[in-house]
C-alpha cells in the first residue's frame, strides 16, 4: 500500500493540560524535591524493579539523574504534576522517537503514590497518547519486561494491542529482559479517545475519588 507519507514531527518541550494533571518539561528547581519525595515513598524498590536505574539514594543523586534526563531529546521526559497540589509526583517519557515511519514510544514510568492507580495516572497517558496522535505519529508503543505483570496490565487497560515477546531483548541491572510488545495505531485511537474523555468526566468520580464505571478499552 502506497502512502502520502512525509514524516511526523519531534514531539516539542510544551505543557499538556488535563483536568487532573499537567505534564511540563523537567525542571530540577521545580521538580527534584517532590520527584525524589515520589520516588523514595513507601515502595521504592518495587517501582524501581522494572526500571532501568534505581531509585535516588539522595538529593544530589536525583538532581544528577535529573541533568542527565533534561540534556537528551530521547528520551524526553515530562514531570506529571498534580493540579491539586502543584507538586511533581511522577514522570514519563517519550523515547524511541522515529519521525521518518511516525512511530514513538511512551517509558520510563515512574508514577509515585499519589498517582499510581488514580485517575491522575490514566489522565497523563492519555495526554501524552493524545498529544502524539495529533502530531501525526501513526504507531505508539508500550513496552515492558515480560516479567512486570501490572505494567502489562496497564497496557491492556489502556487500550493497546499485545504483539508479542521479544525473547532476550535487554540485559537490564545484570539481568536478562523478555520484552512484551504492545502498540496502538492511528485508526485505534479515535475509538479510544472517546472512551478515555469519558472516563476522566469528573461525573464517573464520587467524592471520594472512586470510579463509577471501569475504564474497558479491548484492543
Amino acid at each position: 500500500m502506497t502512502l502520502n507519507w512525509k514524516g511526523a514531527p519531534q514531539p516539542d518541550k510544551l505543557p499538556l493540560e488535563g483536568a487532573y494533571v499537567h505534564l511540563v518539561p523537567l525542571d530540577i528547581e521545580q521538580h527534584a524535591q517532590a520527584l525524589f519525595e515520589a520516588s523514595t515513598a513507601e515502595g521504592r524498590e518495587e517501582r524501581f524493579r522494572y526500571l532501568a536505574e534505581e531509585a535516588p539514594r539522595s538529593i544530589e543523586e536525583q538532581h544528577q539523574w535529573m541533568e542527565r534526563a533534561i540534556a537528551r531529546a530521547d528520551p524526553l521526559f515530562f514531570a506529571v504534576v498534580d493540579k491539586t497540589t502543584g507538586r511533581a509526583e511522577g514522570r514519563q517519557a517519550f523515547m524511541r522517537i522515529d519521525t521518518a515511519n511516525g512511530v514513538i514510544e511512551i517509558g520510563h514510568i515512574m508514577w509515585g503514590p499519589a498517582l499510581a492507580r488514580t485517575r491522575k495516572a490514566t489522565e497523563a497517558f492519555f495526554l501524552f497518547a493524545d498529544y502524539a496522535f495529533q502530531l501525526g505519529y501513526r504507531r505508539l508503543e508500550w513496552k515492558c519486561n515480560d516479567e512486570n505483570a501490572p505494567s502489562k496490565r496497564a497496557a491492556i487497560r489502556f487500550g493497546f494491542s499485545h504483539e508479542g515477546l521479544f525473547r532476550q531483548h535487554m540485559v537490564v541491572k545484570g539481568l536478562n529482559r523478555d520484552t512484551a510488545w504492545y502498540s496502538i495505531i492511528d485508526r485505534d485511537w479515535p475509538r479510544l479517545r472517546q472512551s478515555f474523555q469519558a472516563w476522566l468526566e469528573p461525573g464517573n468520580f464520587d467524592d471520594a475519588g472512586n470510579q463509577l464505571h471501569k475504564l474497558t478499552l479491548s484492543p
